[in-house]
């Protein structure tokens, strides 16, 4: 099944009918470049692009911040290639519709001078107020700013707003973090190790002009994509061979990240700064209650893009906040749904975040206030839904780990256990969440689960009597207990069906010594148990006694079909993404059940049938 927004009554007015009524009105105009000159001196290159290529008539803005180069140049002779990979759909949906469109190379990246001193740098954050001043002073500009884009260029629209601009009215955060640290390179305080590897040749290949580096990541293969482009006055392009040799001295990736092994580590060399400085959380207190939000991410957006937006939707005062999930890879490329009609997603995201921007932006009647503010697609049923609040469901069912390797809805009254020898050889695969988060293509999710399954530790229920439908984050109690005082932990919830083909579902990891929980900040809500990582907190595993290890997995919506089963499954390590935890040392780990020491899974709950 598709994921069409015309199937079911979640819209009033589905994005699809929404965008099917704003046929494109203007031509694209050719871009005009410029250098923007920051306070500190540094100068920026940004491409304007208008509908009609009409400077005389006062338009809003939506603003793209991007550190994955605003333009290239092409290869002469070249025609047919696109030579703006990373943006090219913001200017294909808003310019055509009667939106300035302004793009810029990120402080460090592309045709831009200056170096990048993190990811995400807070120096950045400054730069996009210049840029905002910049932008209302130009006779194209109405004085709105809207911004969107997806992953990094996400959370800087949250940098954005935070900067207090007054122009800045709207942003849609697509498939963006909250919280660099958890959201992104250490959930669960699990360094994803193959992520911090691929982005750093990504940027090397980006920042350095690397061409034979770009040719392992599709967005940026084709061979016609020469360097960043010049700016209209760079005559030979000078300036922008002198800002990339500049770029030779940007942060490597995996020296940088492992600097906060802990949530608040920070640098040796700046107390100040740590895994907060580059996450959008920090910020809070500086983003208008006035600015309007649209969260958008998918259930199969990387290591906890889900959890960003629903944190970003659930910790924002602003009244008007929007949130959208689907059954989505990071960025939308894939629907990843198993039972998908095809590969593309049919649901238009962007013609969702120009309904957005037309309600807040161009003031114009779409009928927004009154959809509900959260929609979001339930997999297996093929449907969307609509929600006043997150969690969409408030009833719970609870399911026990119980002996024979069962999944069972009594809580055992014998205490049991059973042991697994950690094999740190054992993966997730090549075709999983965390490849599309590094930019490496992803189109068949999890095809071999069943196969891969069967080398874990798993627990299964009975087939069901009735169809179950799950709507938020299934929370694990782990009762484990370890040979050595550290342990990494990665459980998995799949459907069996009635054929015994294994649907993988949904996942979570923890590492043992993170287990202490602790209250949400004002500033980081969420609905699922939270914890600081940080490193006062962080208590080594006392050896071969159960400790109660309590964690959300991802959050999902699914429908386990009538006679499908639930499947419970447990490993110490991934190989294909992750660290190990301890290094070189696999323990033998204890799963409790039953008695004092009760293993379970609770499921948020929606109707059944």
């Amino acid at each position: 099944m598709p994921d069409r927004d015309d199937l079911g009554s979640a819209w009033k007015v589905p994005p699809s009918r929404y965008l099917a009524g704003r046929p494109a009105e203007f031509a694209v105009g050719a871009p005009v470049s410029s250098y923007v000159t920051m306070p500190d001196g540094c100068r920026l290159a940004v491409d304007v692009i208008l509908p009609d290529g009409d400077a005389s008539t006062r338009r809003p803005t939506v603003l793209i911040l991007t550190p994955y180069i605003r333009r290239f140049e092409l290869a002469p002779g070249t025609s047919g290639v696109e030579p703006s990979p990373n943006t090219y759909r913001y200017r294909d949906m808003f310019v055509p519709r009667g939106y300035a469109l302004v793009v810029v190379d990120a402080r460090g990246t592309g045709a831009s001078f200056g170096t990048r001193d993190s990811f995400r740098s807070p120096r950045e954050r400054d730069d996009y107020r210049a840029i905002a001043d910049w932008i209302v002073a130009q006779p194209w500009s109405d004085g709105a700013i809207g911004a969107t884009g997806i992953s990094y260029l996400g959370a800087a629209c949250d940098f954005l707003a935070s900067t207090g601009h007054k122009a800045v009215k709207a942003i849609a955060p697509l498939f963006a973090v909250w919280d660099t640290w958890t959201d992104n390179y250490y959930p669960g305080g699990m360094l994803i190790k193959r992520l911090a590897l691929v982005y750093d040749e990504l940027m090397l290949a980006l920042d350095h002009d690397r061409r034979e580096l770009r040719s392992q990541f599709s967005y940026f293969a084709n061979p016609a994509l020469l360097g960043p482009m010049p700016v209209d006055d760079d005559t030979g392009g000078v300036l922008a061979k002198d800002a990339v040799k500049g770029h030779l001295a940007n942060f490597r990736m995996p020296d940088f990240i492992t600097e906060f092994k802990f949530r608040d580590d920070a640098l040796p060399y700046d107390p100040g700064f740590t895994s907060a400085s580059f996450s959008p959380y920090n910020y809070l207190d500086e983003i208008p209650e006035d600015v309007a939000v649209y969260a958008i991410s998918g259930w199969m957006d990387g290591a906890g893009y889900a959890n960003g937006a629903l944190s970003r939707f659930l910790t924002l005062p602003n009244a008007e906040r929007r949130l959208l999930l689907g059954p989505w890879d990071h960025g939308a490329r894939v629907n990843a749904s198993p039972w998908r009609s095809r590969v593309e997603p049919e649901l238009p995201v962007l013609g969702e975040v120009l309904r957005f921007f037309d309600h807040h932006l161009a003031g114009r009647q779409t009928g927004l206030e009154h959809e509900d503010p959260i929609h979001y697609f339930t997999v297996h049923a093929e449907e969307w839904r609509a929600a006043e609040s997150w969690p969409p469901v408030a009833a719970k069912r609870q399911l026990y780990v119980a002996p024979g390797r069962s999944l069972a809805p009594a809580r055992p009254n014998d205490g049991a256990s059973e042991s697994f020898q950690v094999d740190f050889t054992l993966g997730s695969g090549t075709q999983t969440r965390y490849e599309r988060i590094a930019g490496i293509e992803a189109t068949a999710y999890y095809a071999d689960w069943t196969e891969r399954e069967r080398g874990l530790l798993s627990f299964t229920t009975p087939p069901l009597e009735t169809a179950l439908e799950v709507a938020g984050h299934p929370v694990m109690s782990l009762w484990l207990a370890s040979s050595e005082p550290d342990a990494a932990v990665f459980v998995y919830l799949s459907e069996v069906e009635a054929d015994g083909t294994s649907r993988y579902v949904t996942e979570g990891v923890l590492r043992a010594i993170h287990r202490a929980e602790a209250p949400c900040p004002r500033n980081y809500r969420t609905t699922w148990p939270w914890r600081t990582f940080a490193r006062k907190d962080a208590r080594p595993m006392p050896i071969r006694e159960p400790q109660l290890l309590r964690f959300a997995l991802l959050p999902t919506a699914w429908r386990f079909s009538q006679g499908s089963r639930l499947r419970l499954s447990i490993a110490g390590g991934d190989a294909d993404h992750f660290a190990q935890a301890p290094h070189g040392r696999p323990p033998l780990l204890t799963i409790f059940s039953g008695g004092e020491h009760a293993s379970s899974l609770e499921l948020p709950t929606g109707e059944t049938s």
